[in-house]
C-alpha cells in the first residue's frame, strides 16, 4: 500500500466534538462564536479561513485544548506540519483528547516522512485501551509502514513476478448469462407526429403509428483459456445477445448477434510497469428484420420483399497494445473487418470493408483523476452502393460509397469520494464522403457519467451522452426543397447492479433516447426499461 492509502486515515481527524458542533453565523465578535465559524469553515474544507478564526478565538481569550486540536488538525490538513504538530501536542495534555491527538501525530509524521515518530504515535494509540475504533486503525498504520519499509529489490521483484506466472491457472473459465423483463414505449423508432415524405415521388402524407410491448433482453457469453506460458494465454470465446419481443405484432422488432473469437492474450508487470497485447480473430452473424418505422412493416422493393436486407455476417482480425506505467498509459488499437450483408437483388445491398487505427495517451495526475485523449481514424468502403451526387440523388453508376472518419476524444475522470467518481467525454467525429461530399458531417459529443459505488454488493451509474450533426450539403429527405439536413441525438440512462450472492446479482437499467431533425422520418422519442437477473461464474 502507498503513501496516500496511508494518508486516507486522515479522514479521523473530522471526529471531534468541536467539528460536531452547531453553527452560528460568524457575525459577532466573541471568541466563542470565531471558534464556532472556524469549525463551519473547516467542514466546508476552507482550511486557511478556519485557522484565521482559530486565531481570531485565541485573540479573544480563548485558550481549549479544543481550539489546540481543531488548530492542529486545519495545519495538518493545509500542509502546515510544524505547526500541526505543535498545536496537537498541547492538545494532548487533555485526557479526552489524548488518543486523537497521538493518533494524528502519527498521521503528520506520517506525512512529514518521519517514520519512526509515526510508528511511536500508532504505538501509543495501539497500546491503550480508551478508543477501540483508533485502536484497530493505529494497528493497520503501523503494518502499512512496516510494508513500505519492506519494498523488494529489483531482483526480488523479477522473482515474485516469475512466481505468479507460474502459479496461474493452466486454464481458466469464465461464463455471464443475463436474462430479464423489459417494456418498450416506441419499439420501432417511430415518429410521433404525421410528416410529408419528401422523398418519395408523390411525396404523401404518412401518419406512423407509434407502438409499444414488453421484451425479454438475453445476453450470454462464455470464455475458455489455456495459459500455456508464464505470461501468455489463448482463449476462445463465444457471445449471444438478443432481443425478443412478446406480441406477435412485434415479430419485426425482434433481432440477436452471434460472435465467436479465437485470440491470444498476453499480459506481464514488473514493478509499476505494465504491458498487455491482445489478439484476435472474430466472426458475427447478426440478424434483424429491415423494417418501415412509421408502422413497422416489413419493407419491400419494386414488388420484392426486403426485409433481410440487414443481416449481415462480419469477420476479421483485431489487435490491441498496451503499456502503462505508475502515472503514464499508452495504447493501440488496429481493426480490419469486412462486412457481408444479404443481397436484395432489387436493391444495392451494404457490403463493405473497415478499418480502424486507434490511439490513446492517458495521465493520471493523482489516486483520484486522470485525463486520457484518444485519436482515431476509420474507413468503410462499400462495393455496391452508388455514391449521391450534391442534388441528393443516389444514381446508378456513381462510384461506390467511401466514408472516411477522423475523430479524437479527450476523457477526464475525478474521484469525489471512496464511493462516487464521475467522468467527462468531450469528442468530435469528422467524416469525408470521398465522392463529392454530399454526406459530409462534423458531429460534436459530450457525455457525462457519474458512477456511485456505496458497498461490496450495490453500484449505480448514471450518464447521458448529447450530439449535435452539422451537414453541409446533404439535404432532409435527400430533396433539395427540403433545406439542409438537421439532426442531433440526446442518449441517457439509469443503471443499477446489486449483488445477491457471489454469482447471482439483480440488474435494472432505465434509458431515454431521442433524436431531433427536420428529416422527420427519422425523428422518435423512446423510452425503455429492464430489470434482469445476471449469473456469472
Amino acid at each position: 500500500m502507498g503513501k496516500n492509502s496511508l494518508l486516507k486515515f486522515s479522514l479521523l481527524l473530522l471526529v471531534t466534538t468541536a467539528v460536531l458542533a452547531p453553527v452560528r453565523p460568524a457575525t459577532a465578535m466573541t471568541a466563542e462564536q470565531y471558534f464556532e465559524d472556524g469549525n463551519r469553515l473547516f467542514r466546508d474544507d476552507l482550511y486557511w479561513a478556519a485557522l484565521l478564526r482559530y486565531r481570531q478565538a485565541a485573540d479573544e481569550g480563548l485558550d481549549s485544548s479544543l481550539l489546540h486540536y481543531n488548530t492542529g488538525v486545519a495545519h495538518y490538513k493545509a500542509m502546515q506540519h510544524i505547526r500541526a504538530r505543535e498545536a496537537l501536542l498541547k492538545a494532548s495534555r487533555d485526557p479526552s483528547l489524548r488518543v486523537a491527538s497521538h493518533y494524528n501525530l502519527g498521521l503528520n509524521a506520517f506525512a512529514l516522512g518521519n517514520n519512526e515518530e509515526a510508528l511511536r504515535w500508532f504505538r501509543l494509540v495501539r497500546d491503550q485501551e480508551q478508543n477501540r475504533i483508533l485502536q484497530r486503525y493505529a494497528v493497520v498504520a503501523i503494518s502499512r509502514i512496516r510494508d513500505l519499509e519492506a519494498q523488494p529489490d529489483e531482483f526480488e521483484v523479477r522473482v515474485a513476478e516469475a512466481t505468479r506466472a507460474r502459479e496461474r491457472k493452466f486454464a481458466d473459465v469464465e461464463f455471464r448469462a443475463r436474462v430479464g423483463f423489459g417494456y418498450d414505449d416506441n419499439v420501432f423508432r417511430s415518429p410521433d407526429q404525421p410528416y410529408v415524405d419528401l422523398a418519395g415521388s408523390a411525396q404523401p402524407v404518412v401518419t406512423p403509428t407509434v407502438q409499444s410491448g414488453a421484451f425479454m433482453p438475453v445476453t450470454l457469453s462464455a470464455k475458455f483459456q489455456i495459459n500455456s506460458l508464464p505470461y501468455e494465454g489463448f482463449y476462445t470465446a463465444y457471445r449471444a445477445i438478443g432481443r425478443y419481443y412478446q406480441d406477435k405484432e412485434l415479430d419485426n422488432a425482434n433481432e440477436y448477434i452471434l460472435e465467436a473469437s479465437l485470440g491470444n492474450e498476453y499480459e506481464r508487470q514488473e514493478g509499476s510497469r505494465k504491458r498487455q497485447v491482445w489478439s484476435a480473430f472474430t466472426i458475427a452473424k447478426s440478424e434483424e428484420t429491415y423494417y418501415d418505422p412509421d408502422d413497422g412493416a416489413t419493407r419491400a422493393a419494386n414488388g420484392v420483399n426486403v426485409d433481410d436486407r440487414m443481416n449481415y455476417l462480419r469477420y476479421g482480425p483485431e489487435l490491441s497494445l498496451r503499456q502503462s506505467h505508475e502515472r503514464l498509459a499508452i495504447g493501440i488499437d488496429f481493426t480490419g473487418q469486412l462486412w457481408d450483408y444479404d443481397d436484395p437483388e432489387v436493391v444495392p445491398e451494404y457490403d463493405h470493408e473497415y478499418f480502424l487505427i486507434s490511439a490513446y495517451a492517458q495521465y493520471k495526475f493523482s489516486a483520484t483523476s486522470l485525463l486520457r485523449l484518444t485519436a482515431e481514424t476509420y474507413s468503410r468502403r462499400y462495393g455496391d452502393r452508388p455514391s449521391y451526387d450534391l442534388d441528393g440523388a443516389q444514381r446508378q453508376g456513381n462510384p461506390e460509397v467511401r466514408y472516411d472518419y477522423i475523430a479524437a476524444t479527450l476523457r477526464a475522470r475525478q474521484r469525489i469520494t471512496d464511493t462516487i467518481w464521475f467522468g467527462v467525454d468531450i469528442g468530435r467525429i469528422e467524416r469525408d464522403d470521398k465522392y463529392v461530399g454530399y454526406y459530409d458531417y462534423t458531429r460534436d459529443d459530450y457525455e457525462l457519467v457519474i458512477h456511485w459505488k456505496p458497498g461490496r454488493r450495490f453500484k449505480m451509474q448514471v450518464g447521458g451522452v448529447y450530439r449535435l450533426y452539422d451537414y453541409p450539403n446533404a439535404f432532409a429527405f435527400n430533396n433539395p426543397a427540403a433545406n439542409i439536413k438537421t439532426q442531433e441525438s440526446t442518449d441517457a440512462r439509469i443503471s443499477a447492479q446489486f449483488r445477491m450472492t457471489k454469482t447471482l446479482s439483480l440488474a435494472g437499467r432505465v434509458r431515454y433516447r431521442e433524436t431531433v431533425s427536420n428529416d422527420l422520418r427519422i425523428q422518435y422519442e423512446r423510452w425503455e426499461y429492464m430489470l434482469g437477473v445476471l449469473w456469472q461464474l
